[in-house]
């Protein structure tokens, strides 16, 4: 539904192209900013193997147990996630807690069955590294390419929490208080929580070097992601450590099962999530199918809108109502008995706008989705001062696909970006605009 925005400028009208933009700029700092992680997670892990090959295995048994568990994990962990047009799904997230469990637990194991294993920083990153890359091979061998981003993290991560812990058990430090006795777990906690901490630093700016996203929202995406996962793994990465250290390697099985059942779930989780994208995905093509929009158009809407609310610093479930409200937002208009030129509603009375919207929140409801997607659709129509920050989303976003869809010359997306500031005095939310617009130069397709 696409309010009747003020008369563009002549430039507009003319079809004139945009300002020259610096397209390089962001592909170049997205290297720097990659080769910033995998340079020095490629030297420790060189540095690592060399010294592990020259001093030789301390406890292979321990080495291999808990190089076989990383690897089980990586094998178990790694799917694809759902594509949500923009940013990752909180299921790529999750990643291999498994494996992130268990390299964290071999990083701070300082004993296995009471003895002492001795294994030292740099056997702990090489075991990792072996174990992670055996993890890859299924992946290059489909064709997909490695992993590259999840195994630097991996390797600086366990480096970490391995050269806080490791010296402090060759030293004898952590075998007297107050590092030892009931303060144990909890020194394993904290440092745990700070190497979980230190991958999400290591996860964002990934995040940004992939995308050229600001790193301030990936930031805060990865650190509200931390309480879920995180805090699973924090937990079986301490338990692991501590069981083995008294029960020797049965711990390792007894302790990772649940966290490998528990990931099983979740995947099955995430498998039926997607079937519900893809399904009201397909039901939100019926306007197209019957030719009562353009074609492509509710998913255009729908990966734009959820860039523009990660930009607005939406959180993942509102990130998830906004994608199937935008999907579903034009439902309404198979109500229509003759299709509205171009699927803009704007030249309709504002009742029949009305009516529209809310034969579309109807239809939504007896899809079983969230009561809050069928609010927002039945909100478009509303003024803009009166909606939720998602449904002003839908409202501008759409807007501007329908302004775009059909502009010729090489400026026509620039000049919609420009009637839709011209409008947010009456039609939409300047704010809104703003974040479109950033998300569009971002992207390139400001023009």
């Amino acid at each position: 539904m696409t309010p009747a925005p003020e008369e563009p400028p002549d430039a507009c009208r003319a079809g004139s192209p945009p300002g020259p933009r610096r397209r390089g700029v962001p592909a170049v700092r997205g290297r720097v900013v990659a080769a910033a992680v995998h340079f020095p997670a490629a030297a420790l892990a060189c540095w690592s193997l060399g010294r592990t090959l020259w001093d030789g295995l301390a406890r292979p048994g321990v080495a291999l147990a808990f190089g076989a568990l990383i690897a089980v994990g990586e094998l178990a962990g790694r799917s694809p996630a759902p594509a949500t047009g923009y940013g990752r799904a909180p299921e790529e997230r999750s990643g291999a807690p498994l494996a992130a469990a268990g390299a964290l637990a071999y990083a701070l194991l300082g004993e296995a069955g009471g003895r002492p294993t001795a294994h030292g920083v740099p056997q702990t990153v090489a075991v990792v590294l072996a174990a992670g890359l055996v993890g890859l091979v299924p992946r290059a061998a489909r064709g997909r390419g490695p992993a590259l981003d999840p195994l630097a993290r991996r390797v600086l991560t366990v480096g970490f929490a391995a050269t806080c812990s490791q010296p402090l058990y060759a030293t004898g430090a952590l075998g007297s208080r107050p590092a030892s006795g009931p303060a144990h777990p909890l020194f394993l906690v904290v440092l745990l929580a700070l190497a979980t901490l230190c991958d999400a630093v290591l996860a964002a700016a990934l995040a940004r070097a992939r995308t050229g996203r600001p790193y301030g929202p990936l930031l805060r995406d990865e650190l509200r992601a931390l309480p879920g996962p995180g805090a699973a793994v924090c937990a079986t990465g301490v338990v692991i450590a501590l069981g083995t250290a008294v029960a020797g390697l049965w711990a390792l099985p007894v302790c990772g099962l649940p966290l490998l059942l528990t990931q099983f779930a979740f995947r099955r989780f995430a498998a039926v999530r997607a079937t519900c994208r893809q399904t009201i995905a397909s039901l939100a093509r019926s306007t197209e199918i019957a030719g009562y929009t353009p074609y492509g158009h509710a998913r255009r809407v729908a990966a734009l809108s959820r860039a523009v609310g990660h930009e607005l610093g939406l959180n993942a479930p509102d990130l998830d109502i906004l994608e199937h409200a935008a999907l579903m937002h034009d439902i309404g208009q198979l109500s229509l008995l003759d299709p509205v030129p171009g699927g803009a509603t704007a030249p309709l009375p504002p009742a029949e706008q009305r009516r529209i919207a809310l034969l579309g929140g109807a239809v939504v409801r007896q899809t079983g989705a969230p009561a809050e997607v069928a609010a927002i659709v039945e909100r478009q129509a509303d003024p803009y001062r009166d909606q939720p920050v998602t449904a002003r989303i839908v409202r501008t976003v759409n807007a501007y696909d329908d302004l775009s869809g059909g502009s010729a010359g090489p400026g026509g997306r620039l000049c919609a970006l420009e009637r839709l500031r011209l409008a947010t005095a009456r039609d939409h939310e300047p704010g809104v605009v703003e974040a479109l617009a950033r998300v569009l130069a971002r992207d390139g397709r400001a023009g």
